[in-house]
């Protein structure tokens, strides 16, 4: 299974509109951060982990081809926001299946009406095929079952999801020891490191390395990550030997 990291950043992306911070000037690729996201595939199948504002720039970017569904984590804007850019794969394949909680499929019936509308339906938008997520309750995509886990952004839940011996979380700020549980033995695993200082409703980058040495995967990368964490190369230096920094475009194998 590879994954494709799509983008790495916080809501405003990397660099910030109009910011003069010495990580916004950087010239160095791996400093530059469109909003988080993950590309999953194997074999036959591919799946997109959120879709934010940056999904189109994202899918051509990566040459991603084909996508059998979209699993959202939750309806922060920096992660449903380009549900319209689906246009291309809807023509190509029909309904595009999404996953996400029943709360998070009716935020975007508000917001998105016009793909879920079944009457008098403009001829140019896409449709989807909305599937509820229920904690606990693992689901298929493709030939994998994937496993939601339930975490807290703040007072809003969130979910994250185990494929196998991969798990992606974003937008983490507590965790039950239950969903814990559900991440053992990961080769590995993805998690938000927002900042060094402390913030309301994500990991700061103590707390995501705290939590990387409970859960003790092989590997683990960061993402959701601000442009005042610093610069790329200095962070990595700073990080245990199996913690990384996540970057755009970077893509791994798990075997």
């Amino acid at each position: 299974m590879n994954v494709y990291f799509l983008g790495t950043g916080t809501s405003q992306g990397i660099p910030v509109i109009g910011s003069m911070h010495s990580v916004c000037q950087s010239t160095d690729f791996k400093d530059k951060r469109l909003r988080v996201a993950v590309w999953i595939h194997w074999e036959q199948y591919s799946f997109v982990i959120d879709c934010g504002p940056d999904f189109r720039q994202q899918m051509l970017r990566s040459n991603c081809q084909k996508v059998d569904g979209i699993l959202f984590t939750h309806e922060h804007s920096d992660h449903t926001a380009g549900l319209d850019d689906i246009r291309p794969f809807f023509f190509k394949q029909g309904d595009i299946p999404i996953y996400g909680h029943q709360r998070v499929i009716e935020n975007l019936k508000k917001r998105f009406d016009y793909i879920f509308e079944t009457e008098n339906k403009y001829p140019g938008a896409p449709s989807v095929k909305p599937i509820e997520v229920i904690n606990n309750q693992p689901f298929a995509i493709g030939n994998k079952m994937a496993v939601p886990i339930n975490v807290m952004h703040g007072k809003l839940q969130v979910f994250g999801y185990r494929l196998g011996d991969f798990a992606y979380l974003t937008d983490v700020k507590t965790i039950d020891q239950a969903e814990i549980a559900k991440l053992k033995n990961l080769k590995v695993l993805v998690i938000n490191a927002l900042r060094e200082e402390p913030h309301h409703s994500h990991f700061n980058l103590q707390e995501a390395l705290d939590f990387i040495a409970l859960v003790q995967p092989e590997k683990a990368y960061l993402t959701h990550i601000s442009h005042i964490l610093g610069f790329h190369e200095e962070v990595q230096q700073k990080l245990p030997k199996n913690v990384y920094l996540a970057y755009d475009n970077l893509e791994i194998s798990i075997k």
